[in-house]
């Protein structure tokens, strides 16, 4: 069935409201589904895997993108920090690259998109939009310059930082410990970044971003930002999670938060449960200094569903987000291929649908779930293009 949706114009024909009577499936099927952030690039693409075939490994192929209904989907352009201190820029040219070869591999199930416009004639051939989406300043290594040549290559938006700082923008990660107040936030090459990227229509992702570096950008930009992967400090205090000032804030500027489904940022029982579940299945040796990607990976199949959070956690983080800023400001970024972790049933971007299933359930109406499965993050995209 055709989408019912004019991306152009971002409206969607008349809803039936008593959408929890009718076929999840089918309401699926029928709207535009956007997934804001996945990191099959670094899992799976660069290293030289075939995702156009269905994988025994990772949660994102193309045959699965498909199955899960998702109409467009972001890739995120990765780099640790600390691994690429030199040559970052370089390097996300090289995923940019791999990307691309898989795209023309694949040409008659996806296409790139580095426009609305772009995404809308897409769609109406049946294939996947991918959009790019670059993960860490770092990888412009200070350099506007630098931003606009990603940008020229399709990059729609740019995650400010990591877990490490720049020396133009500060993170969640080192802000949230102790650091001299002074050094917090953006500088004056930050403030000029932000104003390029208004300009290229490039949208600023705060995500990973620190608390002083979120307020400096609001001040600095004229359009709506992008929090693409986190949820709800009341519900979770992680920093990579927004404080209620912030969701105030980010309302105020019309931006948009995508919800992020790890369970470790979803559920604050996540970690002490998963170390719980390891000791029992490991045994007297259980090494718990561990990271958790390390020790979930170690765990049976049974064992890690266990672990995961339950996914009434993420329906939750989605309520109360809606409640705080409003239902046009609350969308979707999985982080899938990211985390170790996901909640019960969204083991892989096949299970969207139980997403929508979910939404429906808890009372939302199909107009307000397509606004959180894609039509808000197509909204801030549109206006920042304008």
């Amino acid at each position: 069935m055709t989408k019912k949706l004019v991306l152009m114009g971002l409206c969607i024909l008349p809803l039936n409201h008593l959408a929890h009577s009718q076929d999840y499936k089918q309401i699926h099927a029928d709207m535009v589904v956007v997934d804001g952030h996945n990191d099959v690039i670094y899992e799976s693409i660069f290293p030289g895997k075939d995702i156009g075939q269905r994988l025994n490994s990772g949660a994102t192929d193309l045959p699965r993108l498909k199955e899960g209904g998702v109409d467009v989907q972001v890739f995120a352009v990765w780099s640790d920090d600390a691994k690429w201190k030199t040559g970052a820029f370089e390097h996300a040219n090289a995923q940019i690259d791999a990307l691309e070869k898989m795209v023309a591999s694949n040409a008659g199930a996806i296409a790139l998109a580095k426009s609305v416009g772009d995404i809308d004639a897409i769609l109406k051939t049946g294939k996947i939009a991918a959009i790019i989406g670059v993960e860490g300043g770092n990888m412009i290594e200070g350099s506007i310059d630098n931003l606009v040549r990603l940008h020229e290559r399709g990059a729609k938006y740019l995650t400010l930082t990591w877990n490490y700082n720049l020396p133009w923008a500060s993170c969640a990660a080192i802000e949230s410990g102790k650091m001299d107040s002074k050094a917090k936030g953006l500088t004056n090459h930050g403030k000029a970044i932000i104003k390029k990227m208004n300009e290229l229509g490039m949208l600023v992702d705060l995500s990973h971003g620190g608390e002083q570096t979120f307020y400096d950008v609001l001040a600095v930009s004229h359009k709506p930002i992008l929090v693409s992967h986190s949820n709800a400090y009341r519900l979770c205090p992680h920093f990579r999670n927004l404080k209620d000032e912030q969701l105030e804030a980010l309302k105020k500027n019309g931006g948009v938060i995508g919800v992020n489904f790890y369970s470790g940022f979803l559920d604050p029982t996540y970690e002490t449960r998963l170390k719980k579940i390891y000791k029992k299945q490991v045994g007297k040796n259980a090494d718990t200094t561990q990271s958790t990607w390390s020790m979930y990976d170690q765990l049976s199949k049974e064992a890690k569903r266990g672990a995961d959070a339950p996914l009434s956690k993420l329906l939750d983080h989605i309520d109360y987000l809606v409640r705080k800023v409003g239902i046009d400001h609350v969308a979707v970024g999985s982080d899938f291929d990211g985390i170790e972790s996901s909640p019960q049933g969204l083991e892989d971007v096949s299970k969207f649908p139980l997403l929508t299933k979910g939404l429906l359930e808890r009372g939302y109406n199909k107009a307000d779930v397509a606004k959180i499965m894609g039509l808000n993050f197509l909204r801030i995209l549109k206006e920042n293009e304008e």
